[in-house]
């Protein structure tokens, strides 16, 4: 198959090789010999007329050409691939059973998603499953679920950041006596500068340290150091030590409307940038059923 002379074999071949940076595995990822890679990286850089990875006995990397043509190439292949997809899923129909993850609450974004998709595809069974808070990767990647709906950031090389819901602001959990809490009463709102006099509970690994220092940033936005808090796993450890008081939380304000109680007050926060989820699911594991449910998530009307 073609276009304008170009094999699209050899974009695959190129694209698996970008991310793998490894003949072996490339080779496993398109169920080819890793001469055959070799013969159609050889053919591409041909028709380009110039190398676009150096292959060393130690080392594969991207030429700078290499990076600019994967630069290039990576988005109109998505679309062109997508289309396709598209095309067979219509044909087809979206069947089997879909797990989708979720952190802290399938709140009433999570839920208008689950709807739509279950409207558009009633011959797909979709189940949902809480994930831990403290590893919001884990789950898709032992392939426990096929997606899931995580906090942003996410910047994992084996994932793929799909829709993202909507931006909210921030919230502080405190305990309900805290003297935050009481001041808010009558100030309607805490400055972020003051989470350098409290400690922030935090999530514990397996969660990567770039994602944790969102939930749990460890210096305000004019730079002063945030104490940390407990370290715990789920979302209900964190907001059991909240009520204890040792330690707040940062929540988004639609997840802390869903775990209101009368032992925690939900401090609106000024300051921080806001919150936002998205869908992720493996590179290696994307189906018609996780692509369907990806649609169902970027066409709502919030």
């Amino acid at each position: 198959m073609g276009t304008g002379g170009l094999d699209i074999r050899e974009l695959e071949c190129f694209l698996t090789l970008s991310e793998e940076l490894h003949f072996g595995r490339a080779a496993e990822r398109l169920f080819v010999s890793q001469s055959r890679v070799s013969q159609l990286l050889r053919s591409l850089e041909g028709r380009i007329g110039a190398r676009l990875l150096e292959r060393t006995s130690r080392r594969v990397r991207l030429t700078p050409l290499g990076e600019r043509f994967l630069a290039d190439v990576r988005p109109a292949y998505a679309s062109l691939h997508g289309a396709l997809e598209s095309a067979r899923d219509a044909a087809r129909g979206v069947e089997g059973v879909l797990r989708i993850g979720f952190q802290g609450a399938a709140d009433e974004r999570v839920m208008a998603a689950v709807a739509a998709f279950r409207a558009r595809h009633p011959g797909c069974e979709l189940e949902t499953v809480e994930i831990p808070w403290a590893d919001p990767f884990g789950a898709v990647r032992g392939g426990e679920v096929d997606a899931a709906i995580v906090l942003l950031p996410v910047a994992e090389p084996d994932l793929v950041l799909g829709p993202v819901f909507p931006r909210q602001p921030l919230t502080l959990a405190v305990p309900a006596r805290h003297p935050l809490a009481r001041r808010v009463a009558a100030v309607g709102v805490v400055d972020a500068e003051e989470l350098a006099d409290h400690p922030v509970i935090e999530p514990g690994e397996p969660a990567p340290r770039y994602w944790r220092d969102v939930v749990a940033p460890a210096a305000t936005p004019g730079g002063r150091p945030v104490p940390r808090g407990p370290r715990v796993c789920t979302l209900q450890e964190g907001l059991a030590a909240t009520a204890a008081g040792r330690g707040t939380m940062l929540l988004c304000a639609p997840t802390a409307a869903l775990h209101s109680r009368r032992d925690i007050a939900f401090v609106p926060v000024e300051g921080l940038p806001d919150s936002a989820l998205g869908l992720v699911w493996r590179r290696a594991g994307e189906t018609a059923r996780v692509r369907a449910f990806g649609r169902a998530v970027a066409e709502l009307a919030w």
